[in-house]
Order: structure tokens, then sequence, then C-alpha cells
């Protein structure tokens, strides 16, 4: 397929409509020129909706894919930092949402991309049917094949560079950060590209579509809470201040992780004890 009809293959599908509403922040579909972050890791997404592009000697890895409608501009950035879109090789899936694996399904067809995800989110990407109770209820996306489901401590590996899958439940069943380690200046980075750990409108009590949802997210804060990262990636850019980081040489910051754990641990207990109180 030509580049011309690939980005017109990727357009059809993200013209298809979806799910999303008005009440979606209007940075989640506002364009922004691609720009490097760190490393071989390039940022592709949108003002507010992260997508990242990690380049190796076979071929390219993107992380998450944003709204269904951002298809084309995803598409059109991985081209823009110097990959041809045949040239992703793989497409890992932070976790089974609307507004990270939306064009998840138009950008893997362009591609031929694998699509790699967290087991517990693999029934909802191959039906595009989220998981779990939300207050805002149920917003499909186009359905995406995965061709590999992983479990905590899977490693990903393409042209050198590998990526393990650490596991980290709560916000979906099947929601993945995905870590790795890079060279800098002489000394190695740990990344991580850190999946939510937010309840963002999830029923913590009587989900009976996810009933292990608060043993899970506790167990996600114990897991990252005695993790080391240098550099925290997440796929809601604003969390960490992201742009800032990066335009000012500061993306490499050991408090970032521990400040992301707190928070979102306080935040839980917060929202938990709301909904025992009052069952919603």
């Amino acid at each position: 397929m030509t580049l011309r009809g690939a980005w017109l293959a990727v357009a059809a599908l993200a013209a298809i409509p979806g799910a999303a509403t008005a009440q979606d922040p209007p940075a989640w579909t506002r364009p922004i020129a691609p720009f490097p972050v760190i490393g071989a890791i390039d940022y592709v997404g949108t003002e507010g909706l992260a997508a990242y592009l990690i380049h190796t000697p076979a071929g390219a890895i993107l992380i998450d894919a944003t709204m269904e409608q951002n298809a084309d501009l995803i598409a059109r950035n991985i081209v823009a930092r110097g990959v041809k879109l045949r040239d992703v090789k793989l497409i890992l899936v932070s976790h089974a949402h609307f507004d990270h694996v939306g064009a998840a399904a138009a950008l893997k067809r362009v591609t031929g991309a694998k699509l790699v995800a967290g087991a517990g989110d693999r029934a909802a990407l191959d039906s595009g049917i989220p998981p779990g109770e939300t207050n805002y209820g149920v917003i499909r996306f186009p359905a995406a094949h995965v061709d590999r489901a992983v479990s905590d401590g899977e490693r990903i590996t393409l042209g050198g560079i590998t990526l393990r899958a650490v596991a980290t439940p709560g916000h979906t069943p099947g929601c993945t950060s995905w870590a790795m380690r890079i060279p800098q200046r002489g000394r190695p980075l740990d990344i991580l590209f850190a999946c939510s750990v937010t309840v963002a409108g999830n029923r913590l009590i009587g989900n009976r579509a996810y009933p292990a949802i608060v043993r899970d997210f506790r167990a996600s804060f114990g897991r990252l809470g005695k993790m080391h990262a240098d550099v925290v990636l997440p796929f809601h850019p604003e969390s960490v201040d992201l742009m800032r980081r990066v335009a000012t040489g500061t993306v490499v910051d050991r408090s970032v992780l521990p400040k992301m754990v707190r928070d979102a641990r306080a935040a839980f207990a917060v929202e938990l004890a709301k909904q025992e109180r009052t069952g919603r």
C-alpha cells in the first residue's frame, strides 16, 4: 500500500462516527507537531492524549493509538518522525478505553503491525466493548484483534529494544504499564509508560462486570510503589506536565512516580469511601 493509500484508508476509517461526545476535552483531538522525548522515544499523539513511537533498527513500536478520529493525525505524525507506516511493527496498548485505543484498528490495518495488550483487556479489544462498569456508561470503540495478550513480567522485543509488561489493573482489568531501559549519557535510565491508576468514573462497589476492581487497584498501587522510574511517560500528558518537562529538559525526575502513586492512592481512598457511603 502506498503512503497516500494508507492515509486515505486511515482517514476513511476515522471518519466513521464514533462514540465520543461533545464533553470530551478539546485537547484530546487538538493536533500538535510530534517531537522527540528522550533517546529513541518520540511523542506522536495529540495535545491531550499521548501516543509514543519507539525507533529500533528493526522497525518502530507504537504505544497507544488515542481516539478513533485521531487515526489520520497519528499516522501523519509517525511519518513526520521519519518512520514509514509499514515499518511500524508493533502496537502496544495501555488499556481498553476509547480515548486510548479508538484508532488502534485503523492503524493496525494500514501498518500491518501486531497488536499487544494486557490479557485482562483482550476481550474488550476484540469486541470493541470496554470492560467494567462506570458512571458514564458504555463508550464503544472499533474492535481491534489482539495478536498477543501479555501478563505481568512478559517481555516484548524488537530490534534489540525490550519492553516489560507491568500489570497495573484497576482502571481496566488489563491496564498495562510498559517499562524499558535506555542508555543516556553513559548511564541507563528506567522509563515507565504509565497506565492510569485513577478511578475516573469506575464503579468500585458492586461492579458486577469487574468484581475484583478494588483488590486490583490496591495491588497496582503496591506494585508501582515498589518500582523505580527515572522518566514517567503517561497517556494523559498533562498529568506530569510532560510538554513543559520536555521543553525544559526536566523529563528525568525520580520523584514523579512516587508522587503519582501517592496522589492516586489518596484519591482512590476518598472515592471508595464515598461510594461505600452513597452506594454509587
